[in-house]
């Protein structure tokens, strides 16, 4: 009953022990006083784009509060990295103008560019990255970018190059995004359990010890959340993150007769 009382009073420190990811704390505290003021002013306060972490961890705390409720908006469903809108229910809603989109085209034909070349180009006018949301890439066309409406005409002005690449900018709206779902292969292995070192050391074809030294590193996140206990156990719809290898989905999961696992691993490419 205690610890009921405080959650509906919103006493941070107990809010707080909920939180997985220990690196997000940080963030999360800032915008549960973003709820805090939401409830006190009964105003929609809008947070800058958050990483898929920081989002997962302030959902979960947000939820315990029983005076504001949260939507997140990343410009379209699939999106990474989202705004939060944080206010009463009865004031919530959703806004389209909570984030922009623009275009950037040029000839890419005979010089590809990549995410980090994008992203290089917009940090480099002195934009924060907290402002932008996903880049979309568009091949031989440019990108789709998401950013907070106050930043598009800014952008639309400043950003003439991508590497050594001319380029144009022009507002879109986020019904024209181009999207398409990430390419992906699936495959089944047979393991002796579930923990995260044996299938994400299956799915990324590395060596076990490898996995465990990456861990060990901070450099494995399952739904976002850094784990640093080679025996956690995986479950089906769980992501595995490994820094600089990708992406790992665990798909289903069947006991064999032997007592071992047969699981589907669904690599992202």
């Amino acid at each position: 009953l205690c610890h009921i009382a405080q959650v509906i009073k919103g006493d941070n420190d107990v809010l707080l022990k909920g939180v997985g990811d220990k690196s997000a704390i940080e963030e999360v505290k800032h915008i549960l006083d973003t709820a805090r003021r939401a409830a006190t002013r009964r105003e929609v306060f809008h947070t800058d784009f958050l990483t898929p972490p920081v989002l997962k961890e302030s959902m979960i705390v947000l939820q315990k509060l029983a005076d504001v409720k949260a939507v997140a908006q990343g410009g379209y469903l699939q999106a990474e990295r989202c705004r939060l809108s944080i206010g009463h229910s009865e004031v919530l809603t959703n806004d389209p103008n909570v984030v922009a989109a623009i275009n950037i085209s040029g000839n890419f034909s005979f010089q590809p560019c990549s995410h980090g070349d994008f992203l290089g180009a917009i940090l480099g006018k002195g934009i924060a990255r907290e402002k932008l949301g996903d880049i979309i890439l568009q091949g031989e066309k440019g990108a789709h970018v998401l950013i907070v409406p106050e930043l598009v005409d800014f952008l639309m002005s400043t950003l003439d190059k991508v590497a050594n690449v001319s380029v144009s900018c022009t507002q879109i709206p986020l019904l024209a995004l181009e999207y398409e779902p990430p390419r992906t292969q699936s495959f089944k292995t047979v393991e002796a359990s579930l923990r995260v070192d044996a299938l994400a050391s299956a799915g990324f074809k590395i060596s076990r010890s490898k996995l465990v030294n990456l861990i060990s590193n901070g450099d494995v996140r399952v739904n976002w959340t850094t784990v640093t206990k080679n025996g956690t156990t995986l479950k089906t719809g769980d992501i595995v993150s490994v820094s600089g290898k990708g992406r790992l989905k665990i798909g289903e999961i069947n006991s064999t007769k032997k007592g071992k696992f047969a699981v589907e691993l669904i690599r992202y490419l």
